[in-house]
């Protein structure tokens, strides 16, 4: 199995994707827009070359972020406590309500499918965490205090060992 984190593998077919559309579609794109003549009210050559500096600027993006993301890697990620791509099931102390979370990136996050990035108060209070650990957390609503019921790790969710 690979060693690239999920996120990594998704980042990566994206570049690629980006790349043969920047030096192979664009290309012929902007080559039959000049063919049609005056370049100044050419609409298709002009939006061929905002596509091509969108494409510029998202690769750009694409690789910053890989370079961010290099420094993890699966071995990287603890298997016995809380880290990125584990599913966590907390109990809220004040309300007695369960929930359950996934810790993701912060291109992954979405909080109406519980997955909650790495970098918020949230997400930066479970990091490391165990069962059975008590983390309190400033929420909008206020300071709430979690206990940490059940932990799966993405080694699990992947099924390595």
């Amino acid at each position: 199995m690979s060693s690239d984190l999920p996120i990594v593998a998704r980042l990566k077919k994206e570049l690629a994707e980006y790349r043969h559309e920047m030096h192979h579609e664009l290309p012929k794109q902007i080559e039959e827009a000049r063919a049609h003549g005056d370049l100044k009210e050419n609409a298709e050559y002009h939006a061929a070359k905002e596509r091509q500096g969108m494409l510029n600027a998202r690769i750009g993006t694409i690789e910053g972020r890989l370079a961010e993301l290099a420094m993890y890697s699966m071995a990287s990620i603890p298997k016995d406590r809380a880290g990125y791509g584990s599913r966590l099931v907390v109990e809220d102390l004040d309300s007695g309500e369960e929930f359950t979370y996934e810790l993701a990136f912060s291109e992954e996050s979405d909080p109406d499918q519980g997955k909650v990035s790495l970098d918020s108060p949230f997400g930066q209070a479970f990091i490391g965490r165990q069962v059975g650990d008590e983390i309190s957390v400033q929420t909008p609503k206020g300071k709430r205090t979690y206990e940490l019921l059940k932990i799966i790790t993405i080694h699990e969710i992947l099924g390595e060992s």
